[in-house]
């Protein structure tokens, strides 16, 4: 019986829909390992901590509670934001944390497994699923507090907020697609993650979370055609019933990121084994 000749070769025109069906592929099977890391990552996050699942709010309401005090004591003069400050200051930075929370997620739960990729081969994309369930986690504490928020101060429950679980979507969704991208340049450079944090700083000031769109000025163009302020504004209309007219700005936002998280998700399957590699 003859024997059989494979010749094994370097493919340099691998296609892009392989690619994408077989990274597809990959998030749907890696679900249960994904469960898996999420369950050990979130068990070590708190396992030495006094205050406990207390950290996913805390920050947000911190920095809700200083704009708050500011506004309230005339050290900061504000415009009318139509609904109860406490509630528009808290409501915008929870969703800001959840996309901060969502451009982080890939980079941190990829670099947090960079000891076992080089040992283990298994699907990396369920790395990104693992930072998507942790970013979940963390969100759903921080609806429950804005909920409580809500009825505290009165504004009641509305219709709309049936729809708040599709604006959260459009949210991770918008982060997890630019951490995609930005994850495999965070692997080699240590940089990166402090370039991020202090941008994504700068940029909360250029957005909605706070204080409310000026009506003339330099500074109404700049947050008009931010991304950033139809993703906030949406967000916080369907939790408080309110209308700020950035509903059509975020649906296309919502449509531009799902051809760009497809090819953030081929960039970094083919990105992140050539990093490892390399490390």
């Amino acid at each position: 019986m003859p024997l059989e000749t494979r010749i094994y070769q370097k493919e340099n025109n691998i296609s892009f829909l392989k690619l994408l069906k077989a990274s597809l592929k990959d998030v749907y099977g890696s679900r249960f390992l994904a469960k898996q890391l999420t369950i050990r990552d979130i068990k070590a996050r708190y396992r030495q901590s006094y205050f406990g699942f207390l950290w996913a709010f805390i920050m947000p309401l911190t920095t809700a509670f200083i704009w708050v005090f500011l506004n309230g004591t005339g050290t900061v003069k504000l415009s009318d934001t139509g609904i109860p400050y406490p509630v528009y200051a808290f409501s915008g930075t929870l969703i800001w944390s959840i996309i901060t929370g969502a451009i982080n997620a890939p980079l941190s739960s990829t670099k947090s497994a960079k000891g076992i990729m080089s040992k283990i081969n298994f699907p990396k994309e369920a790395l990104i699923l693992s930072g998507i369930y942790k970013l979940l986690f963390d969100s759903s504490i921080k609806i429950v507090v804005l909920l409580a928020f809500v009825i505290i101060y009165g504004v009641g429950f509305h219709w709309s907020l049936l729809w708040f679980p599709v604006a959260l979507l459009g949210v991770i969704l918008f982060g997890v697609t630019i951490g995609l991208f930005i994850t495999p340049l965070g692997m080699l450079y240590n940089d990166i993650s402090k370039l991020i944090t202090m941008g994504l700083g700068f940029v909360m000031y250029v957005t909605p979370v706070v204080y409310a769109i000026p009506k003339t000025g330099l500074m109404k163009t700049i947050m008009s055609y931010n991304p950033l302020t139809a993703l906030i504004l949406t967000s916080r209309d369907v939790v408080v019933g309110t209308t700020t007219g950035f509903f059509n700005y975020f649906i296309i936002i919502g449509l531009l990121c799902i051809p760009l998280l497809f090819f953030g998700l081929v960039f970094y399957r083919i990105s992140i084994p050539v990093i490892v590699e390399r490390a």
